[in-house]
């Protein structure tokens, strides 16, 4: 009730707000008890009973709820065991049910993965107390990729793996679009397309979908115009990632980079963006305060480049004949492993091949008689190259 019955004073904002944080703590409390019940719930075959697919499946439908929300709720019931102060510190209202699933989440994959060091809340617990659940949420990827450095790169690697986009025609002529991006590659077609999908002007009453449409359509169409493709090269567009000296060495224990518009990302995508981009020196404290900013510099300057495109012609891979508008420059030793910036540690590879080289494991290397070898992992991310006998 807004207003007093029976000459009752109506509640004020400070008593309503307090009254918001009990529901919630019990709430919280009562999703924990549904967390034990469900992961319980799932060691029975009770599910198959009614026909569906796994116990997920039966709580989302008779639950009713989403099956990430019945996912989230097993794995906490399956991992209490391992998060007891956690769960201490949300029952006095420290933190918030969200926080026991950023990780419950982690603790789970890490104990599922081979190459990852065991999991201990105490290290979390305190991050968990200082920020907002959806902050949180961001603390436990870099969290997983301290812990697991590789399992995290193999993770992206199989996102790239299942990239995929559906062009269907209709009748009438039009196009529908559908696919997956993993969160590189999302991040870099929204970067691209960000800048196009601004309002021009007051008028623009376009809503942001529609924006977005004409803004695919304008990249395309511009590439096209200048004639970009597939014969001229141009600049890429820039991506924005923050990542420290450790990450980008590859060190144990490095938190995940940042990237715009994206989750966080490994040490391997970012050696592969820093192979052949600009780079702006930005230095921070031990508390994370800037306290310089640097000119960016081209590690591959413009003469290089034409130089490699000369020299190169197109992607050196054995048997790929992309051109050299399609490819980046590629250090046969990166240069934060003391790499050359001349000539001689310098090729040209096209993006998958230049992403297999660094997310998928392959090697590549120039013999004494100048041809390009390459060596492929213990598990492949896609068919092998064609190579010289």
């Amino acid at each position: 009730m807004e207003s007093g019955v029976g000459g009752t004073a109506p509640e004020t904002a400070e008593k309503i707000g307090e009254d918001l944080i009990r529901r919630r703590q019990k709430l919280d409390q009562d999703e924990l008890e549904f967390s034990q019940r469900a992961a319980k719930f799932a060691k029975t075959n009770e599910y198959m009973k009614s026909g569906c697919a796994t116990p997920v499946d039966w709580i989302r439908i008779n639950c009713h709820m989403t099956g990430p929300a019945a996912a989230d709720r097993v794995i906490v019931g399956e991992q209490l065991q391992k998060l007891p102060e956690s769960i201490q510190a949300m029952q006095s209202g420290e933190i918030g049910f969200a926080h026991v699933t950023a990780m419950s989440r982690t603790a789970d994959v890490l104990e599922r993965s081979d190459t990852a060091c065991s999991f201990d809340e105490r290290v979390l617990l305190p991050q968990a107390r200082e920020n907002t659940a959806g902050r949180f949420f961001y603390i436990c990827r870099h969290a997983r990729h301290a812990a697991d450095p590789k399992g995290f790169a193999a993770e992206e690697a199989e996102q790239v793996e299942n990239r995929s986009l559906k062009l269907s025609r209709w009748q009438d002529g039009s196009y529908l679009l559908s696919g997956v991006l993993d969160a590189a590659g999302g991040a870099a077609l929204r970067t691209a397309l960000e800048p196009l999908a601004r309002r021009a002007g007051k008028d623009d009453h376009r809503k942001r979908d529609r924006r977005l449409g004409d803004a695919v359509v304008d990249l395309a169409m511009y590439a096209l115009d200048t004639g970009h493709i597939p014969d001229h090269g141009s600049q890429r567009t820039h991506l924005q990632v923050t990542t420290s000296l450790e990450t980008l060495m590859g060190l144990s224990g490095a938190p995940a980079a940042e990237m715009e518009h994206s989750l966080p990302i490994s040490a391997k995508t970012v050696e592969r963006l820093a192979c052949d981009c600009s780079v702006t020196r930005i230095l921070l404290s031990s508390d994370s305060m800037v306290i310089d900013v640097g000119r960016a510099k081209r590690v591959i300057s413009g003469p290089q480049r034409k130089a490699l495109n000369a020299r190169d012609g197109h992607c050196v891979w054995p048997g790929c004949d992309r051109p050299a508008t399609w490819t980046s420059g590629h250090h046969l030793v990166h240069w934060i492993h003391n790499g050359a910036g001349d000539l001689p540690n310098l090729c040209l590879l096209c993006y998958r091949h230049h992403w297999m080289v660094h997310e998928g494991n392959w090697q590549i290397v120039r013999s004494d008689d100048g041809r390009m070898l390459t060596i492929p992992p213990t598990t492949t991310f896609g068919p092998r190259p064609r190579g010289p006998d």
